[in-house]
């Protein structure tokens, strides 16, 4: 049987927008998040086991790839953190204009940047 329907364009051809990017990224963090969540309490473990494991975990921790998933963790935090409580406003019926969607996403943009700076910063200093 010939099926003579229009197919649909692949996903290549449409215009990213903003709403959907950041409903993706919000989905991803999440997972990001979860995964980062072992690794915490993996230290937890650390902590309760002994000595040793929690010297074999700070060996670990202070190399410096294991310093750059955690800022990507923190940076997936706040942005999670943030983008979450828009949504929670758009579930109340808030917010829900275009303009005021373009803008809050921006908002969440300088809030997760400036939030995950301010705790880097206060980290080492």
């Amino acid at each position: 049987m010939i099926d003579n329907r229009p197919l649909s364009p692949h996903l290549s051809i449409h215009k990213k927008v903003l709403t959907a990017v950041f409903s993706i990224f919000h989905r991803l963090t999440g997972i990001f998040l979860t995964l980062g969540s072992f690794l915490l309490v993996f230290w937890f473990l650390s902590i309760l086991i002994g000595e040793n494991f929690y010297n074999y975990f700070q060996n670990i921790s202070s190399n410096f790839i294991f310093k750059v998933i955690l800022f990507f963790w923190t940076l997936a935090f706040f942005y999670h953190l943030f983008n979450g409580i828009r949504y929670l406003f758009w579930s109340m019926g808030y917010g829900l204009n275009l303009n005021t969607v373009y803008k809050t996403s921006y908002f969440v943009i300088i809030l997760t940047i400036l939030s995950t700076i301010f705790v880097w910063l206060f980290a080492y200093v």
